[in-house]
């Protein structure tokens, strides 16, 4: 079968292809109904079956393959590698499951989980889907207010977290930004497991904080059977980022999230037994969620579970991990392939990457001299995918299993089954005719592994994702795209992030992808400012290949020339930036997103928001000076 028939079966046939393809998992109990939409938008699938995904993740594997790795926990920060075996890792998550009860949670409670990126979250994770526990996982970059008003929404029964983290061999205090948060929280927590790593010293709250290594002396060799879960329980809350006010904790369920996590394992990723997946993003995120932990164990493959930089103790870190452990497949960022663009190619070039399949790249748009630069250097595909957290794996991509054709360099790929995309002009509804800009929409049902509801706020679900036609409902992804005639999609950037420049409208995107075309760029920013006469005008914040090229006024001036040209010739001179700067280093956060946003309302004279998840303020600060220069 080819892609076509494959994706127009699950569009046309949802009921009989997803029944197929929950076979891929093993259920305690069979479902009776493969998809209730009676309650449009809202889904609920595989209603009636009752299955685990520890189980699945873990206990699946035992009998066959008790002894391959299962888990590789690496820090660069602490200079430490262990490999835990599917054998081995069952029993710490067993441990770390008796653990949990004997602090009183019980299914249905939640877990809030504060710690960087160590085994032992892991084992908290898996532990609880194991019991039935709800896992709340927050990023290890929030700041004590955010995390407060995320124990405000969780009212977790337990926060599990760590006396500190380490990032760039600079300590984070959690402990302290913990105790902090929970002063600022309404909610009450009765108690906090906390591991202690030896980075700091810690002051322990009595008849509150238990001690992590402590309590698992107490439960070593313990066997916790596992609850099995109707499919449309709650699997995890995870908040999205970067929200203001109160945060959105996206639910997910249990069934559908492991059939749509396998599956996709299976026909975008190709992932086989016994391979070793490395996926270089957070826990904290939906990427390290679905494919650090659960979508690699599902299959049967060995996870790698990073602590570091890419850069430190070199360049050539990740590459020295391929080389190691045999990676068969990775998965990163464009922002971070970026980064690693301006060092020399020596540094990768050095280690042996032939185990390597195909690089995954996720998480903002993939420009297409990004996307050649790292396949030519690697030797390998590099395959563009496109989703969000709500939707927990990818919407657009490539289904390499299933016979997905190559896709052109820029585009995100064809819309992946289960998935009816389109692209819809916002204000009228009607669907774009090919290479017309509009928004990105998914018609309802959503399929498996997307989310439930909003945690605690349902009718909030509706009114921030959903638009009604008639007897039609469309998840709006909030960003702009257009198809081509060969149904590739090319993702333009997020709403609020296109231009309207003297009565023209234009993605960020279409900017720096063409800034970034030249070859002496290695990053850039495109923001739109307001302006009194044109409504708004782009100005672009571009990091040089190297800083020579910029190292005096005639070097800058040539080379801003040479970029404004660039624009006029590729997009139109109305799309010329008004102001090119250059600057070092771009601000972002800590899985390496671009705050667009924050450099945006600088340049208006605003206040840079919530900046608690930057990774580089020295970046902001440099960006601020430059704007304050030229406005003086």
């Amino acid at each position: 079968m080819n892609y076509e028939a494959f994706y127009q079966k699950s569009i046309e046939k949802p009921q009989e292809f997803w029944r197929e393809e929950a076979t891929m998992i093993d259920w305690d109990k069979p479902f009776e109904q493969v998809l209730d939409y009676s309650s449009a938008p809202r889904t609920r699938w595989f209603t009636g079956g009752t299955t685990n995904l520890c189980h699945n993740a873990v206990d699946r594997w035992l009998p066959t393959q008790a002894k391959t790795p299962a888990l590789i926990a690496i820090s660069t920060e602490t200079d430490s590698e262990r490999t835990y075996s599917f054998e081995q890792l069952h029993s710490e998550v067993n441990q770390v499951a008796a653990m949990l009860l004997s602090l009183g949670v019980k299914r249905g409670d939640r877990v809030l989980i504060y710690m960087p990126m160590v085994a032992e979250a892991v084992f908290v994770m898996l532990a609880c889907a194991r019991i039935g526990a709800v896992h709340v996982v927050v990023f290890g970059g929030f700041a004590a207010s955010s995390l407060a008003t995320r124990i405000d929404d969780a009212t977790p029964a337990l926060i599990v977290s760590t006396d500190a983290g380490s990032r760039g061999k600079k300590v984070v205090n959690y402990k302290q930004l913990l105790d902090e948060a929970i002063g600022l929280s309404e909610h009450e927590v009765p108690q906090v497991l906390l591991l202690s790593r030896g980075l700091v010293s810690t002051a322990i709250v009595d008849g509150r904080d238990v001690d992590y290594d402590t309590l698992r002396q107490a439960h070593l060799g313990a066997h916790v059977p596992v609850t099995w879960l109707e499919a449309n329980d709650t699997s995890y809350i995870l908040y999205t980022s970067g929200t203001t006010g109160k945060p959105k904790g996206i639910q997910r369920d249990v069934g559908g999230y492991a059939v749509a996590l396998a599956a996709s394992m299976k026909y975008i990723f190709s992932g086989k037994p016994g391979e070793v997946f490395f996926s270089t993003s957070d826990i904290g995120w939906v990427v390290g969620h679905s494919y650090i932990v659960y979508g690699p164990l599902l299959a049967g493959m060995a996870t790698v579970l990073y602590e570091g930089l890419p850069t430190q103790p070199d360049p050539g870190v990740w590459w020295r991990i391929v080389e190691q452990y045999e990676v068969s497949l990775m998965f990163s960022a464009p922002t971070a392939i970026r980064v690693l663009k301006k060092y020399p190619l020596e540094n990768m070039q050095k280690y042996d990457t032939s185990s390597l399949r195909t690089l995954f790249l996720a998480g903002e748009p993939l420009d297409k001299g990004t996307s050649e630069w790292i396949s030519n250097a690697l030797g390998v595909s590099v395959i563009d995918n496109y989703w969000q957290t709500e939707t927990g794996w990818p919407i657009l991509g490539v289904a390499t299993g299933a016979n997905g054709k190559k896709v052109p360099a820029g585009s995100s790929g064809v819309a992946v089954y289960g998935y009816q995309v389109s692209i819809v002009d916002d204000a009228t509804g009607a669907e774009c005719a090919a290479n017309e800009k509009g928004m990105i929409m998914i018609e309802g049902p959503l399929p498996p592994g997307c989310f439930q509801t909003i945690f605690r706020s349902d009718q909030r679900f509706i009114d921030s994702y959903w638009k009604q036609h008639g007897d039609r409902w469309l998840y709006s992804s909030s960003d702009w795209g257009i198809r081509d005639s060969d149904n590739n999609y090319y993702v333009l950037g997020r709403s609020d992030d296109v231009i309207n420049t003297a009565g023209h409208r234009l993605g960020t995107r279409e900017i720096e992808e063409c800034i970034a075309g030249h070859e002496a760029v290695s990053e850039v920013a495109v923001v739109g400012v307001v302006d009194p006469l044109k409504g708004q005008i782009p100005i672009a914040f571009v990091v040089p290949r190297s800083l020579e090229h910029v190292a005096d006024d005639a070097g800058r001036a040539a080379l801003r020339d040479a970029l404004s040209k660039q624009v006029d010739n590729r997009v139109g001179s109305f799309a010329r930036p008004s102001a090119i700067h250059f600057v070092e280093m771009l601000p972002k956060t800590r899985s390496g997103k671009l705050l667009r946003r924050s450099i945006q309302a600088m340049c208006e004279g605003r206040e840079a928001g919530d900046i608690s998840t930057l990774e580089n303020p020295e970046a902001l600060q440099k960006i601020d000076t430059i704007i304050s220069a030229n406005h003086g």
